[in-house]
């Protein structure tokens, strides 16, 4: 974002009707059905998966589309959020098209659901930060490790097991340690060309004319679904993403 201020449960029952020994043996039958042989051996259990190893990426920000020259980039910013994500997944699955993500940590562990939903969509998660601090490249290394890794933890957890693929500082606040740090745990810094404002609610026809505008600047497009009022954003896309696409325009995901 530009710089701006239970569980189930199982019952058993098991009913014995009969007289005299029969009941007795009815019931040792039933016991050794539920222990099992004696001289069984108990199973050893399994380990654990290790778990999976981090492939490091490069730590340049990222502009380019994985879609090549005519190739668009959606991504959104500061979700989730239960009003406005759903309207957004909505528009985009309404024109076939998947974006990229970048979730603020505290929102994304108090909307689980919608990160699941995000990732069940087919679209990439991004790191955007715990707390959304703009100033986090005036603060301390130890402070940025604290923003980055808290919240890949948070997301990670959030989606059910899948990491962010990116990381997009608050406002662009990136540092060298910053864009180092993500990298060496497989998140690409994440830049923009065009910054729709679509924050400042400029109408609709204003955020898509900044798109059109903007485009030759590049190809990754800036949006929010969070931190406010974000219906100029949802019609925005409803009219954009099918032009584009008549303009000959391909949608895919930034670089890696």
């Amino acid at each position: 974002m530009a710089r701006h201020g239970a569980g189930r449960n199982w019952y058993g029952k098991l009913v014995g009707a009969a007289l005299g020994v029969t009941v007795l043996a009815a019931g040792a039958s039933v016991w050794t059905a539920q222990a099992g042989p004696a001289n069984d051996v108990p199973p050893k259990a399994s380990k654990p998966a290790a778990p999976r190893a981090v492939k490091p990426v490069a730590i340049s920000i990222a502009h380019a589309s994985e879609a090549g020259a005519r190739g668009v980039n959606i991504t959104i910013d500061d979700g989730p959020d239960p009003v406005w994500t759903p309207q957004v997944l909505d528009v985009l699955r309404e024109y076939g098209v998947k974006a990229t993500f970048c979730m603020v940590g505290t929102q994304a562990e108090a909307h689980p659901d919608l990160v699941k939903k995000v990732v069940a969509a087919g679209h990439r998660l991004c790191n955007h930060s715990v707390s959304h601090d703009t100033a986090m490249d005036k603060a301390s290394e130890a402070y940025q490790k604290q923003q980055i890794l808290d919240a890949e933890r948070m997301i990670t957890k959030a989606s059910g097991g899948v990491r962010p693929v990116y990381y997009r500082a608050p406002g662009g606040a990136f540092t060298p340690y910053s864009r180092k740090l993500a990298a060496s745990r497989g998140m690409r810094p994440l830049g923009w060309n065009v910054d729709t404002k679509d924050f400042e609610r400029p109408g609709a026809a204003a955020i898509v004319a900044t798109v059109e505008r903007e485009l030759p600047n590049g190809p990754t497009l800036l949006f929010h679904d969070a931190g406010g009022d974000r219906s100029q954003t949802v019609e925005a896309l409803r009219r954009l993403l099918p032009r584009l696409k008549e303009q000959g325009h391909v949608y895919g995901y930034p670089v890696r």
